[in-house]
Formats: C-alpha cells, sequence, structure tokens
C-alpha cells in the first residue's frame, strides 16, 4: 500500500504544521544528532558497511544477546519483505486489523494470506503467524503471558511479532534474549519509533541466529546508508540521553479519548500506548482528515483503508497538550459544520 499510509502532506497544498498522522512522537530533541550528523557528511564519498556488523554488535551487546541475533534494516518494513522472501509460498495468518504491509509484502512473495481477528483458534494449516503487538492501528496489546503461551502452544508455527512500539506501552514484551532462544519466534524493532527518525529509516529483528542466518542471504547490500547507520550508533550509544516520559504521553493519551468521547465525536478504541484510533459517529474520517488538512494545517491518519475497518475510522498520535487541544478544537469545527 505505498501511498496508502499517514504522513501524506504531500497531498495537500497548504503547509502541514501538526502532524498526528504517523505514529511518531515529534518532540524528542534530536539536536544532539544532528550535531553529530553534521560531522559524518563526509562519510557519504564511502560506501557504507555491504552489512552493518558494527551496528548490530552494538545493538546486541546493549542487549545481551549474540550479534548473530541481530540483523539491521532499512526500517522494520525491510524486515517485513525479507522475512515474507525468505519463508515465500508458505501459508500466512495475520491478526487484524494491523499494518498492511504485513499482506502486501506476503502477497508479494506467493504466501496465502488470510486474517484472523482472533488468537483462541489458530488455523490448522498456519505456517507463519503476523501479529504488531504493540499493535497498530488499535494501540491494543497482547500479554507476554499469552504471547508465551501461544507460541509454546504451536511450536510448529513460526511467529513474526513486530514490536516497533516497544517503547511507547509499559506492558511487558517478548525480550530479545527470549527471541534468539526460541525456535518460533522473530522480533521486529524500530529505531525509527524509538527515537523519532522516519526519515533515516533504521529497524532491526532479533531472532535465533538460524533464521537471521537465512533472512541475511536474502538482504541486499548497502540496504542501510552511511547516515543512517550513523544515527544508529550515535543513539544506542546515548540512548539515556533520549528518555521518553512515556506516564506523561499514556496520561495525554487519556485525556485526549476522554475529550473526543465526553464531545460525542468519536468513539475510541482500548489501547496501551501514545496512539489511538477512533470511529467517528457521523460522517466519514477521509472528509475530516480534508478538512483538518485544507483549513487548518493538521494531518491525521485515515484509517478506513485497514483491513476490517470502514471509513469512519482515523487514528491520531497524541502530541504536546497544546496542540492536541488544538486539534480536539478543529474537530469539534468540523463536527458542527457538517
Amino acid at each position: 500500500m505505498l501511498n496508502g499510509h499517514g504522513d501524506d502532506s504531500y497531498r495537500y497544498g497548504r503547509k502541514i504544521t501538526l502532524n498526528f498522522s504517523s505514529n511518531v512522537y515529534h518532540h524528542t530533541s534530536l539536536a544532539p544528532l544532528f550535531r553529530h550528523l553534521e560531522n559524518c557528511w563526509e562519510q557519504v564519498r564511502s560506501y557504507p558497511e555491504p552489512s552493518p556488523h558494527a551496528v548490530e554488535s552494538q545493538l546486541a551487546q546493549a542487549m545481551g544477546i549474540s550479534a548473530e541475533s541481530v540483523c539491521l534494516t532499512s526500517g522494520a518494513t525491510e524486515a517485513i519483505y525479507l522475512i515474507a522472501q525468505t519463508f515465500s509460498g508458505r501459508r500466512s495468518c495475520i491478526l487484524s486489523p494491523t499494518f498492511s504491509e504485513y499482506a502486501d509484502a506476503c502477497r508479494l512473495h506467493g504466501h496465502q494470506v488470510r486474517s484472523i481477528y482472533t488468537t483462541d483458534h489458530l488455523p490448522k494449516d498456519a505456517d507463519i503467524v503476523w501479529i504488531c503487538n504493540p499493535n497498530n492501528p488499535t494501540g491494543a496489546v497482547l500479554p507476554h503471558d499469552e504471547m508465551k503461551r501461544l507460541t509454546a502452544q504451536h511450536p510448529d508455527v513460526l511467529f513474526v511479532i513486530d514490536q516497533s512500539y516497544e517503547d511507547f506501552t509499559p506492558r511487558m514484551l517478548f525480550s530479545p534474549h527470549e527471541a534468539a532462544a526460541l525456535s518460533n519466534v522473530i522480533l521486529l524493532h524500530s529505531l525509527t519509533k524509538r527515537f523519532g527518525i522516519p526519515g533515516l529509516r533504521v529497524g532491526y529483528l532479533t531472532a535465533r541466529q538460524e533464521w537471521t542466518a537465512r533472512i541475511r542471504r536474502n538482504k541486499m547490500p548497502w540496504s542501510v546508508n552511511t547516515l543512517a547507520l550513523e544515527a544508529a550508533l550515535f543513539l544506542t550509544e546515548h540512548e539515556k540521553d533520549f528518555r521518553i516520559d512515556l506516564q506523561s504521553l499514556l496520561e495525554e493519551r487519556a485525556r485526549v479519548a476522554g475529550q473526543l468521547e465526553a464531545l460525542r465525536i468519536a468513539e475510541v478504541w482500548p489501547g496501551e500506548t501514545h496512539f489511538l484510533l477512533a470511529r467517528l459517529r457521523m460522517g466519514k474520517a477521509s472528509a475530516l482528515k480534508d478538512y483538518l488538512a485544507e483549513t487548518h494545517g493538521m494531518l491525521i491518519r485515515d484509517a478506513g483503508n485497514f483491513e476490517g475497518l470502514d471509513e469512519r475510522y482515523f487514528r491520531i498520535a497524541v502530541q504536546s497538550p497544546e496542540e492536541d487541544d488544538r486539534l480536539l478544537a478543529a474537530i469539534g469545527e468540523w463536527m458542527f459544520s457538517i
């Protein structure tokens, strides 16, 4: 779904000044990273490492696992397509509604794709189950104990678990150490989301060495560019300088959800991370999105193209209270105008 995601400000003639559409928190100060990258421009005259061992080793050391269990990718999306390619032609079940790239990648590589809406009874012929946890777009989190039980009950099923939003929930999730020890789990991770750098495209997967070795065989050389590698090294080395005030973000999400409910504008899906999914009580999300962009320079995510959702769903990632209040006021304006 090349053109169906958020962050599509290019579609509008008016400049977007407030972006709630991608699940990125925009108030992490990146000034130290920018200063570091200013000193790295000369490196673009040379090729980066064909296989990014330096970053993988640094990540592995921080997680307490072997570097062979880490595979760096150009965002978590490259990891999704690499996994689909490595296990081409399988029967894949996707816990929905969720990120569309799992299905797109699987279809590209000849998988039989089926959407499922619960993990209570997995199809008996499933080879791979794709789960986003915390889930995009709902923000729901499957508990760690439930995930452990699920993977143990189905040892012949490969579970691809996208934990791109793991830093934005207080709930316990699978650890890279667990993934490296299990024979049927591959975890996806995102520096893009953790540090708010979607333009640099840096992600990685963790798994048993046999899986990462197979996946690496399909990986293009130099898929992660020099500046992205430098950013990954710098950010992982200085991670403590880029702390997220998760409690404040979750409190703000709860406040925004409560305001939407109190205004009787929308019903909000229960979630446990910094973004929320809502369904308008009347009107279409596409119309609301266009109004906000063209009238107020604000961008939200029309979520009607997620499988299992309808044209009334939209998603927003909370930002500062002041910005969120401006968004709520603008949504209220739109509701009174229709």
